[in-house]
Parts: structure tokens; C-alpha cells; sequence
């Protein structure tokens, strides 16, 4: 949850620009995978079994073999417990009866739970995890990240868990221990007993010190950017527990990890970013009616505040990189404009390895196939310009050209006033 708080600090364009220079596509995983994961790390972790129907969902229950269990819906998104379905069920996460987990299940299994994280639209759920109800004496918060003030890991360990650790960050941030991790040692004895005495473990800390590093290894050893634990749980014996699980991963690592990155939920996911990672194109959705296609994160962040400046919004940034092909553009342009609140499209290319000519043969093949019903407005810029305007106006098309950014922007705003 903190590490989310620091993410939606930055604003949405830090994020377009971030993609545009990186290709950052991070791996989440559910709950269920990623407990499985640190399970296998040597973390403590519930008893649990994943449910993707009712009817495994009651067997489920029935193998756990208690009178109460809990619920969980798996979506990639914070917030669950104070969430709500669409449906009308309060909670994504609820301690129930065995007899009541085929009503529980009937109600969360193909719903969509909107929580405080998930945006307004919310996220599907096709998964519940059905856990041990535990015995838990404390509640902590743990989480390991990458951090760009000290170059490497950074521990956060907070004494109160289970809750909103964001809250917590602001009424009381002396209670949050940070711990920054030199990632060619490690993490000391003596910074692994910082983190134990952070937390307020009352039970053996030794023990509790295995299990941080337990969980430092499996960040370092899995490529991860985030391990978040929260609640990290003591029970009635003293023993910490990884009563909850979101782990995020590096893409650049893919190679490393096919077992991991093969779990990925694309149902979690925008399909429109979906679709543009298949076309190795960067695209992000944004909220405003006009789409833009550029190459370069630079470009993308003037267009978009060069659009704002003339009275419209961004719908969305999609880069097409230095060395598209038509069949690419092509994509892109069918991406832009599969989202129905795009009423103009404005194409910003200042060609160095990519060439404006390239640029517009999948502008011209993508309005003939699309049949185009929006506005397009193009300003090319660098390598085989002149022959790029040639072909936009050989093609016959309703194309808007423009001569500089400024000119772009302005004929585009106009273009849907």
C-alpha cells in the first residue's frame, strides 16, 4: 500500500513519460500466486487454496476443514477489504462460515469490485482465495522496494499493519522505520535487528529475523521491484506470519523468470495496453478526447501539455518507438481509436531512426482500412519529411496537416470545438 502511495504521488504524465523511455510493463501478481511464491521462498504464509468456481470454492472450504474461513477476492488492486461489488456486496474480503462460502462465492465469482485503487470502472473478479481464519496476536506492515534516493532496496516496517498504511504515514510517521539496503551485501545482522525491533515482534526474533531475510532473498532473487506485506502477522506463538501478498516484478527479467511471467492476469489489465505491448508499442490510457501518437517521451510530454495549453485534453500517449513499421502504425491507430471518448487524433513525429515516410504510408493505410471517422491532424518533423508530406498529400485523404507543435495542437482543439 505505501509503495501505491508513493506511485500515485508522481502524476499520470510521470507515468506516460516513465513508460515512454523504459517500456515498464512491471509483473503483478494475485494474492494466491504470490503467497504461493513466497512459500516456496521460505516465507510463512496460511494455509490457502485458490477458487476460480462456486463449486471449487465449497471443496475448497470443505478441505480447510474449519468452521469459519476466509474469503478473499483476487484482483490486482488495494483496497479490497473496504471495497465494494457492483453488485452491491459490501467488502472484498470477509471471515464467513463454511455453510455461507457458496452464497459468498456465488456473489464475488464474476463480479467486479471497485475499491479506492482500482479506478471508478473497478476489476473483475474470476478468483477467490478460500485461507485458514488465523489466530493472530499482532498486525504489522513490511514491504521492500526499489528506492532512487539510496540507490537500492529500501525496507519499510511499521509496528500497526493491516490497515491503511498510507493513513498511517500521515498522522503518525514516526512509527515507520526505513531501512536502505546496500543490494551487493545485504542486509546486515544489525539492520535485520532494526527491522525486528521496528516491528514490535514479541515472539522468538530470531526466527523473525530469518523470515525478513527470507523475504529480502525473494526480492533480490526474483527480480522483484515491490514485496508488500500487510498484514505481516504474529500469532498467539510468536511466529510471523505473511498473512497477505503482492509482489510486483521487473519485465527486463521476463527471461529469467518464465514460470512467473506466465501467470499473468491480462483480464486485470487494460486490453487496450494489452494489445499495444503485443505490437511492442507503449500506450497508456488517459482521460481526455483527443488521442496522440508520437515517438519519444520528450515529444509526448509537450504534446500533451501543448494540447492542454490550447483548451483540450490528452486521451491517451502511445509511442511507436524508432523503428515502426506500417503494420505497427497500423495498430496504433486501431488502439487510439478503440477507445469511443477519442474524437481527434493528433500524430507528432520528429523522425531521427524513425522516418517520417514510414510514418505516413501507416497513416494513410490505417485511414483507408479504419475508415477513419475523427479528425486526423499530423505534423512531421526529420527524416524524409518532404517526401512524408508528399505521400499525405498524393493520398487524396481528409488529413490535416500542420507545420510546427503549436500548429498541431490548435487544429486539432479546433478540429472538435
Amino acid at each position: 500500500m505505501l509503495i501505491s502511495t508513493f506511485a500515485r504521488a508522481a502524476t499520470r504524465q510521470a507515468r506516460v513519460a516513465a513508460s515512454a523511455m523504459g517500456g515498464v510493463r512491471n509483473l503483478n501478481l494475485h494474492e494466491y500466486q504470490s503467497a504461493q511464491i513466497m512459500k516456496e521462498s521460505g516465507v510463512n504464509v496460511p494455509f490457502g487454496i485458490a477458487a476460480h468456481t462456486v463449486e471449487d470454492a465449497v471443496k475448497a472450504a470443505a478441505e480447510i476443514g474449519d468452521e469459519q474461513v476466509v474469503i478473499k477476492s483476487q484482483i490486482l488492486a488495494g483496497g479490497r477489504g473496504l471495497g465494494k461489488f457492483t453488485n452491491g456486496l459490501q467488502g472484498g474480503v470477509h471471515i464467513i462460515d463454511t455453510t455461507d462460502v457458496k452464497e459468498y462465492a456465488e456473489k464475488m465469482l464474476g463480479g467486479t469490485l471497485v475499491t479506492k485503487q482500482s479506478g471508478a470502472a473497478g476489476k473483475p473478479v474470476n478468483t477467490v482465495l478460500l485461507a485458514k481464519k488465523m489466530d493472530l496476536a499482532k498486525e504489522f506492515y513490511f514491504a521492500i522496494f526499489m528506492d532512487r534516493a539510496s540507490g537500492g532496496p529500501l525496507i519499510i516496517a511499521c509496528s500497526e499493519g493491516g490497515t491503511s498504511i498510507e493513513d498511517l504515514a500521515e498522522s503518525s510517521p514516526e512509527k515507520i522505520i526505513k531501512v536502505p539496503v546496500n543490494i551487493t551485501t545485504g542486509p546486515t545482522d544489525e539492520q535485520i535487528e532494526t527491522v525486528v525491533n521496528g516491528l514490535g515482534v514479541s515472539g522468538d526474533k530470531e526466527s523473525a529475523g530469518d523470515q525478513i531475510r527470507a523475504l529480502y532473498n525473494l526480492f533480490v532473487d526474483k527480480d522483484c521491484t515491490m514485496v508488500e506485506v500487510n498484514p505481516l502477522a504474529e500469532d498467539t506463538d510468536g511466529k510471523l506470519i505473511a498473512a497477505d501478498a503482492k509482489i510486483g516484478f521487473d519485465d527486463n527479467a521476463e527471461f529469467r523468470h518464465k514460470d512467473i511471467f506466465d501467470q499473468r492476469d491480462h483480464t486485470q489489465e487494460d486490453p487496450r495496453e494489452v494489445a499495444a505491448a503485443k505490437w511492442d508499442l507503449n500506450y497508456i490510457g488517459l482521460d481526455g478526447n483527443i488521442g496522440c501518437m508520437v515517438n519519444g517521451a520528450g515529444l509526448a510530454m509537450s504534446t500533451m501539455d501543448i494540447i492542454s495549453l490550447n483548451g483540450g485534453s490528452p486521451a491517451n500517449f502511445l509511442d511507436v518507438g524508432g523503428g515502426a513499421k506500417v503494420e505497427q502504425i497500423k495498430a496504433a491507430f486501431e488502439i487510439i481509436t478503440s477507445d469511443p471518448a477519442v474524437k481527434a487524433i493528433l500524430v507528432n513525429i520528429f523522425g531521427g531512426i524513425m522516418k517520417c515516410d514510414i510514418i505516413a504510408e501507416g497513416i494513410i493505410e490505417a485511414s483507408r482500412e479504419l475508415d477513419l471517422k475523427v479528425p486526423v491532424v499530423v505534423r512531421l518533423e526529420g527524416t524524409n519529411v518532404e517526401r512524408g508530406k508528399q505521400l499525405l498529400e498524393e493520398s487524396g485523404l481528409d488529413l490535416i496537416t500542420a507545420d510546427d507543435l503549436d500548429d498541431a495542437a490548435t487544429k486539432a482543439v479546433a478540429s472538435i470545438a
